[in-house]
């Protein structure tokens, strides 16, 4: 199975790289495959890549399905 997750851009560094918050866990990911992404957007991550921006209300909505699920801590 896999899994892709919405995690919040806190950090755009060079060659398409930036730094993401998981709930708290602070991870490189690359932005190679999405375009216009900003400090603060959500974008959808699988194995290291940004795949999609997303709405926050969006994200937001499936970050508390999965910490309702047990599949991370709740966000505030």
């Amino acid at each position: 199975m896999c899994l892709a997750i919405p995690a919040r851009v806190v950090e755009i560094q060079e060659n398409d790289q930036a730094i993401v918050d998981l709930g708290g866990v602070r991870k490189d990911i690359s932005l190679a495959l999405v375009e216009d992404v900003q400090i603060g957007d959500y974008v959808i991550v699988h194995v290291g890549y940004a795949l999609t921006r997303l709405d926050p209300d969006e994200a937001a909505k499936t970050l508390a399905l999965m910490a309702e699920a047990g599949l991370m801590e709740s966000t505030p």
